[in-house]
């Protein structure tokens, strides 16, 4: 038992973890498979549904399951969850089109996890069983996500139907600390490049007499940003408190944020030799979050248990966008969206016998609403040294008032069932009802007049719509363990995700819009749907090395694409057809006396299955501003090659050193859907960074971390657009950060590791 949980009631998680593991795995492996907890940090048992109250050990998972832990992310001193993925897991790539840190687009397998609105979101991520994606328009905002506030994360690939809608490619789920497991105070401050200058804190305990534990954790962040006009000020703060008896468990957390970042778009090739400009500014988002969550667990017997949880969730975003289409057709636009979602779930579990065999059956349902207000107003503006300085005469040239109703169902079951001791199998499947009605309209200026900046007429568009789809999403998994250092798996998986009330509000061809501001109509889309293969094998080479190898294959339905029409960002969401993303991952990890070495490579092969036309006036191949489409043609934006290497060293029992390398290889640019255009693909890269830590006593550390440490000119996002300052049509890219670095100093105390080697 880990000594923290010697000191105070077992809490009924680890009784409910170890009860399944017991039913689940042969008995010689219990030994090797100890389960804990989910808020802990050493990570043997994930969560294979939405609440956080179950687990599975995971050799019984018939899928590759990445894992992250509290100690690599403070290793490693990531800015953000965003930043960690995209360093450390296998098929993970990002991009960043607006050149903000926390603004960054999280894409695994070829669907994408990202803050602008308009994408097409293809991964569901939760935060200790609260889905919190964005309800607008499904997006995850990364800066809402404590980093020091995660005790570890579960990346469950495929399109699981456990996870619910929108879970496509995968599901990202987060759990949080307790003051049980991370007991004690620390207070970390850091600064250096970039004006960066942050402070963050954290302080978890026990109250033994009460059987409540508390854990808090808080972030004060600011930067300038290496580009003109890229700062970032984030305002973070998390605190739960937990209560438990021998039977009962339950958590409260609250979560609050207050975040402005600043953006300065993509530059033109022409541009990239003074990569700090600014191509029109300002551009900004602020985000705040107010989020309460209450779950729980209760045992009403031994091998039965329920557990629930209820929430509710305000997120306010205001966003400030330069719009420039030359040098004499500017405009400012501002808008406002407050969402406001509210839910819960609820499962059973069933644990014991079936027909001779262990088994494990759970049951659950879920119901979560959103109630989302969206304004928008465009004025004409002067372009004046690239900043788009609104006109005195404060001319309007379109608005938007939106509102949305968003209620989303489901039903969910899955059972474990050992066939003998080495081969499991695994049924689940989850009935989706989505409904969403949108009411409100638009104007905007009619495009047939010749000089739109000073229209004669405005048309008005008509969002009233109601929407609904309905569908239930399979899964099988067989697991065969010969033994505890051998593993193979195969599974087949459905998951479906509704058009999100940004897509359906531009979906008329005839009434294209601008994003991600501007809505002009309410026409049906297809919901999508996507169908996945996996198989692959995995094991030991000792007690301390693990590998894995997987292949997968997943086929998608009704895709939806941005067609372009005017511009990069004017155009209209379609159905386009199939779309197919199939890979290879192979993964290493251990630790080599004192050294520990993890390896993730990726290949992510994502194209079209279906032929369409889409507009890309800039593509050097296109056709009256129209580019053909043909099946095969690779998707932009996703690298077909990753591979990510962390590294460690312990020079002493009090000093580390560790290294990330990150390469991505080649990716085509948005615009270029045919991959024909003469500017051809943007590079790939490799990127090299360096931390080291080390502990003065028990209670200081001090630490310092440099990225890019070859200063290599690289860019991860490139699209295809007109140059507003010379007319030429060019690809554009967004450069990524040169050389930076920066130091730090942690105080602890009572915390439970001591060493900068162990630090969590």
């Amino acid at each position: 038992m880990p000594k923290t949980l010697q000191a105070h009631t077992l809490k009924p998680k680890l009784i409910l973890v170890a009860i399944l593991a017991a039913y689940a795995m042969p008995q010689s492996a219990l030994a090797e498979n100890r389960a804990e907890a989910l808020e802990l940090s050493k990570i043997e048992v994930v969560g294979t549904t939405p609440l956080p109250s179950i687990g599975t050990p995971i050799n019984q998972v018939p899928s590759n399951i990445q894992t992250g832990s509290a100690k690599d992310i403070s290793q490693q001193e990531s800015l953000n969850l965003g930043e960690f993925l995209d360093n450390n897991l296998g098929s993970i790539n990002t991009s960043n089109s607006v050149g903000n840190p926390y603004q960054m687009d999280v894409s695994y397998r070829g669907f994408t996890a990202s803050p602008i609105l308009g994408s097409a979101v293809g991964m569901s991520v939760f935060l200790d069983g609260v889905r919190i994606n964005e309800p607008f328009g499904d997006i995850v905002n990364w800066d809402l996500i404590p980093t020091n506030a995660i005790a570890n994360i579960n990346l469950i690939p495929g399109s699981n139907p456990l996870f619910g809608l929108n879970t496509l490619g995968g599901a990202l789920s987060v759990h949080t600390k307790s003051g049980a497991e991370f007991p004690g105070i620390s207070v970390t401050a850091t600064g250096g490049s970039w004006g960066r200058r942050a402070v963050e804190f954290e302080a978890g305990g026990v109250d033994k007499e009460k059987s409540l534990d508390y854990f808090v954790a808080g972030n004060l962040f600011k930067e300038d940003g290496w580009r003109d006009h890229s700062s970032s000020d984030v305002k973070q703060i998390f605190g739960k408190v937990g209560w438990q008896n021998d039977t009962s468990d339950l958590d409260l957390s609250v979560a609050l944020a207050d975040n402005t970042m600043e953006g300065t778009q993509s530059l033109p090739l022409s541009m990239l030799s003074n990569p700090k400009q600014a191509y029109t500014w300002p551009d900004s988002i602020e985000n705040k979050l107010a989020m309460v969550s209450l779950k729980g667990s209760h045992f009403l017997s031994d091998d039965k248990l329920i557990a629930g949880n209820i929430y509710y969730r305000m997120s306010d975003a205001k966003s400030f966008n330069s719009n420039a289409q030359s040098i004499t057709d500017a405009s400012n636009v501002s808008s406002a969206t407050n969402q406001n979602g509210f839910g819960g779930s609820l499962q059973f579990s069933l644990l014991g016998d079936l027909a001779g065999h262990k088994n494990q059956f759970t049951v659950g349902a879920s119901a979560d609403f959103s109630r989302v207000n969206y304004n928008q107003d465009t004025v004409l503006a002067n372009l004046i040294d690239r900043q788009t300085v609104t006109d005195p005469s404060n001319t309007p040239q379109g608005n938007v008032r939106l509102k949305t109703n968003s209620d989303y169902y489901g039903l969910y079951a899955t059972d474990n069932f050992s066939l003998n001791d080495q081969l499991n199998m695994t049924l689940s499947g989850r009935y989706n009802i989505a409904k969403l009605d949108l009411s409100g309209n638009s104007s905007y200026a009619d495009p047939t007049v010749s000089n739109p900046v000073f229209p004669i007429d405005y048309l008005t568009g008509d969002l009233n719509g109601n929407h609904e789809y309905k569908r239930f999403n399979p899964a099988i998994g067989f697991n065969y363990n010969p033994s505890k250092d051998l593993g193979f798996y195969a599974g087949y998986a459905e998951g479906m995700r509704a058009p999100t009330p940004v897509e359906l509000s531009c979906a008329n061809p005839e009434q294209p819009c601008s994003l991600p501001t501007g809505f002009n109509s309410d026409p049906d889309l297809a919901m999508v749907v996507t169908k996945t293969w996996e198989g692959g094998v995995r094991g030991k080479l000792s007690k301390d090395v693990g590998w894995n190898v997987g292949v997968y294959n997943a086929a998608t339905s009704n895709d939806i694409q941005f067609i372009a029409t005017t511009g990069a960002a004017i155009g209209y969401f379609q159905n386009v057809g199939e779309t197919e993303r199939k890979g290879l991952e192979f993964g290493l990890n251990g630790k080599f006396d004192k050294l520990f070495l993890a390896v993730n490579y990726g290949f992510v092969d994502a194209t079209y299955q279906s032929d369409f036309v889409a507009g890309s006036a800039s593509n050097s191949t296109a056709i009256a501003s129209n580019i053909d489409v043909v099946k095969g043609d690779r998707i932009p934006g996703i690298a077909r090659q990753t591979l990510k290497l962390r590294v460690t060293y312990d020079i002493t029992p009090a000093w580390n050193v560790g290294s990330n390398v990150i390469f991505a290889s080649g990716q085509y640019a948005h615009g270029d859907e045919n991959n024909q255009d003469v500017n051809g693909m943007i590079p790939g890269y490799t990127v090299i960074n360096l931390d080291t830590h080390y502990a003065i006593n028990q209670n200081w550390k001090v630490f310092a971390k440099v990225n890019n440490v070859f200063d290599k000119e690289y860019a991860t996002f490139g699209q295809l657009g007109q140059n507003i300052y010379t007319g030429a049509d060019e690809q554009f890219r967004t450069p990524s950060g040169p050389r930076a670095g920066w130091i730090g100093v942690t105080y602890q105390l009572g915390t439970k590791k001591s060493t900068s080697i162990d630090a969590d």
